[in-house]
């Protein structure tokens, strides 16, 4: 079992940064691929970063592309999304998320544990 707490959410103005993290829990973290989704008021989760759990391997969507970095730190069970100049774009509640799987890891039916959730606001 995994359990996830997301925090580092708030508000920025746009062209800022914030930093997100995700703390884990469970004896089977490290073997975990960990994904970090969004959703908007209205619209549906979409796919943000996907790091595996070996860490040598990351994948971003083409929205955050440049922008946005995900990394991990095994040790401290603990998953980062760096975000830098922010867009209005990007307000949404952003979810970690972790899955065992290998494949259709951009997809959010592919995870199996899901954090509450951190409130993301960027002002323009």
């Amino acid at each position: 079992q995994v359990q996830l707490v997301e925090s580092g959410g708030g508000l920025v103005q746009g062209g800022g940064s914030l930093t997100l993290s995700c703390a884990a829990s469970g004896h089977t973290f490290s073997s975990y691929t960990m994904g970090w989704f969004r959703q908007a008021p209205g619209k549906e989760r979409e796919f943000v970063a996907v790091i595996t759990w070996t860490g040598t391997f990351t994948y971003y969507a083409d929205s955050v592309k440049g922008r946005f970095t995900i990394s991990r730190d095994a040790p401290k069970n603990t998953v980062y999304l760096q975000m830098n100049s922010l867009k209005p774009d990007d307000t949404a509640v952003y979810y970690c998320a972790a899955t065992r799987g290998g494949m259709n890891i951009d997809t959010s039916s592919a995870y199996d544990y899901w954090g509450q959730g951190t409130q993301v606001t960027v002002s323009s």
